[in-house]
């Protein structure tokens, strides 16, 4: 209670949002929000590169699910200011040291939704593939993905969201996005950039779902939203 009233404190008196601030530092919201969104894309992309394997993998080896599942696991445990500050000795201030916690937790849920996805595929429609002269490659690809794109897509948005969030958290090493006006906010307790932070890392998260809900229903336009099925992590 004592910092939280030292803070309200120092915020007195300040106007909540200084627009011209704002309109001064344009150029710094273009250049955070486009750290942002390549942090975030680039971690998710390399988690479902990895994902999307080990799903296959696990989906033709059964028995493959319970260690591949406990392996990421560890990874998705491991709180991410632990994990960022783990990795400083090693790959010091660098886009690295906040890509490989994204790409370790994104990898988990990108698992769980394409797996499930490729489960969600009915047997028939495998053993009418094969019958009808496709290999083991082209019944994955032409068959059970496009059949699996809902919950795969569904997995996605969630590790996209949850990436946008976690690299706010990359700020107190100079990587954070727009978590950067967040800590500056803090740091010298000035309203104006910490809620332009928060606002703009909140705004690019709805966005970035809404798309990514848009080119869903575009490649499926035979799924609703409803019957999409999701793996809570």
């Amino acid at each position: 209670m004592g910092m939280l009233s030292l803070v309200v404190a120092q915020f007195e008196g300040e106007p909540i949002v200084r627009w011209q601030w704002i309109v001064d530092h344009l150029d710094d919201v273009w250049s955070r929000g486009l750290q942002h969104v390549v942090l975030t894309g680039s971690s998710v992309t390399i988690g479902l590169a990895i994902a999307f394997p080990l799903a296959v993998l696990a989906s033709r080896h059964r028995w493959t699910i319970p260690p591949v599942t406990w392996a990421i696991g560890i990874l998705y445990t491991i709180p991410s200011f632990a994990f960022i500050f783990l990795l400083l000795p090693i790959t010091g201030l660098s886009q690295t040291t906040v890509g490989i916690p994204l790409v370790a937790y994104s990898i988990l849920i990108l698992f769980r939704n394409t797996l499930a996805g490729l489960d969600s595929v009915e047997a028939d429609v495998r053993e009418a593939a094969i019958g009808m002269g496709l290999s083991r490659r082209q019944v994955l690809w032409r068959v059970e993905v496009p059949l699996a794109v809902p919950v795969i897509i569904a997995g996605v948005r969630i590790a996209i969201v949850s990436a946008i969030g976690l690299v706010t958290i990359a700020a107190l090493i100079g990587r954070g996005g727009f978590g950067q006006f967040i800590l500056l906010g803090l740091d010298t307790f000035f309203p104006t950039p910490l809620l332009l932070g928060v606002v703009l890392s909140v705004a690019l998260a709805i966005l970035a779902d809404l798309l990514l809900l848009g080119l869903q229903r575009l490649v499926t336009p035979w799924s609703t939203p409803g019957g999409t099925r999701t793996v809570a992590t």
